[in-house]
């Protein structure tokens, strides 16, 4: 019997927890017997303190955790990542490198999907390949801009292979 799991999301900047995207991979997630959350960062302005909340959340949980972050979500995510064990991570357009925000340690422990697209002129493309290629992860370039919405079927097609490559 495989452990239970659990999705965490996490919402950009200037976003929701539950955007179109995040309504439609979670949507996907429960359909594949995960649990799926997104947590609310709204009014947080400081990624590191949203990270805070990330892994206080995560500590509360007992089942082996999924994070997906988009954007300044994916920031969190990774950050989370670094401070405590996420089964996977499945990061869209994460913005990484930001400066003036807490620089994150280059590598992760968990396996990796980034999403990104090529149309991006939010967060640099640069910052998923470098990524990528620091961590061995899979890094998939879309014909989309920053929020990825235009290529939500390709994404969901993407997360159903993340979530099932743990199964």
């Amino acid at each position: 019997m495989s452990k239970r799991r659990e999705v965490l999301f996490s919402h950009g900047q200037e976003s929701g927890p539950w955007g179109t995207k995040i309504t439609a991979l979670a949507r996907d997630a429960r359909d594949a017997g995960l649990e799926a959350d997104s947590i609310d960062y709204r009014g947080m302005p400081d990624p590191a303190d949203r990270a805070a909340k990330l892994v206080a959340r995560m500590r509360d949980s007992s089942k082996e955790i999924l994070l997906v972050g988009s954007s300044m979500g994916g920031y969190v995510a990774v950050a989370a990542a670094q401070q405590r064990p996420a089964a996977g991570l499945f990061l869209m357009a994460p913005a990484l490198a930001v400066p003036g925000w807490p620089e994150l340690v280059e590598t992760v422990t968990a396996p990796a999907f980034i999403v990104h697209g090529w149309q991006d002129d939010i967060v640099p493309i640069e910052w998923s390949i470098d990524f990528a290629r620091a961590n061995h992860a899979r890094l998939h370039l879309l014909n989309a801009g920053h929020s990825l919405t235009e290529a939500l079927d390709e994404i969901r097609t993407l997360f159903r292979a993340f979530i099932s490559a743990g199964s």
